[in-house]
């Protein structure tokens, strides 16, 4: 018995431990819901997980210039990562795509552009701790700094994002 101990031992002492990354698998595309305030991660056509999120203060339609305080809609990706982020960490959204700098010329305004999924700062965490999740971002996607991590490992540059209303 005592050998079989040392055995099991010995295996789980070279099995490196999973990480978020590993139990969630790979994603192929992250699907954001702004009215349901959802967004989901999908690995072969499935759900795999869905996290609460904050969005900017005015919420609703498409971002149409910079500071009006709107999450874009439409097709995106993940083009760039930053381990440095103000806001824990950050991936940033490709917007503004050529339609909307296009949209944003025609109107004579900025499109706007620093769009990201990040994290939380400090005097916000124990809100989300208690599960009330203000919309306070500036046109942003918001979760929590542990999501953002699994996230951040999860998500490679280059992934789609769709984001509806």
């Amino acid at each position: 018995m005592r050998t079989l101990a040392v055995v099991l031992c010995l295996l789980l002492a070279t099995v490196a431990p999973a990480t978020a990354a590993d139990a969630i698998g790979k994603v192929d595309v992250i699907v954001v819901e702004k009215a349901k305030r959802t967004l989901t991660l999908y690995g072969h056509k499935k759900a795999i997980k869905t996290y609460r999120i904050a969005l900017g203060g005015n919420p609703e339609g498409h971002k149409e210039q910079e500071g009006d305080s709107r999450t874009p809609e439409g097709r995106y990706t993940i083009d760039a990562k930053n381990p440095k982020s103000s806001f824990h960490l950050s991936l940033h959204v490709s917007y503004p795509d050529k339609r909307d700098r296009a949209r944003a010329r025609r109107n004579g305004v900025s499109p706007g552009g620093a769009i990201m999924i990040h994290g939380t700062p400090d005097y916000l965490a124990a809100l989300g701790a208690v599960g009330v999740v203000p919309d306070w971002t500036a046109g942003c996607i918001a979760v929590t700094n542990a999501e953002i991590e699994e996230i951040y490992r999860s998500v490679k540059i280059g992934t789609p994002i769709v984001i509806k209303p």
